[in-house]
């Protein structure tokens, strides 16, 4: 449905992540990921809210069921999170790396002490 159906221009090309339903089945929350900046990813939000009704008729319609819950949405930005943590380990890998090989084909940046006389 929000890859076709929706004519809204607001909303970007996105996706559902999860759905939460409430314990009473009353509510869910949509979690949304959106390919997009976040000024794409308030539109759509805008956008989804706005034909939330529509959205809960055809939910209605096609799943056969007397009740169906109110919707919220949410913009779910969990695999942004994770591809910058993701950036962030391979750099830390690749300075590890770096300074292993530089370890064992270099001396030591610091000379070794002698033993003071006092010790």
């Amino acid at each position: 449905m929000l890859e076709g159906e929706l004519s809204d221009p607001r909303i970007a090309p996105c996706y559902v992540t999860d759905v939460v339903l409430a314990p009473g089945g009353k509510s869910a929350r949509v979690f949304v990921a959106v390919h997009g900046n976040e000024a794409e990813e308030d539109s759509t939000l805008q956008g989804l809210m706005t034909a939330r009704a529509y959205i809960r008729s055809q939910l209605r319609e096609r799943m056969g069921v007397r009740h169906v819950p109110e919707l919220s949405f949410a913009i779910d930005r969990s695999h942004k999170l994770t591809t910058r943590i993701e950036e962030l380990l391979s750099r830390s890998r690749k300075r590890e790396a770096r300074l292993k090989q530089g370890k064992g084909s270099a001396s030591p940046a610091t000379p070794p002490q002698e033993p003071s006389p006092n010790a």
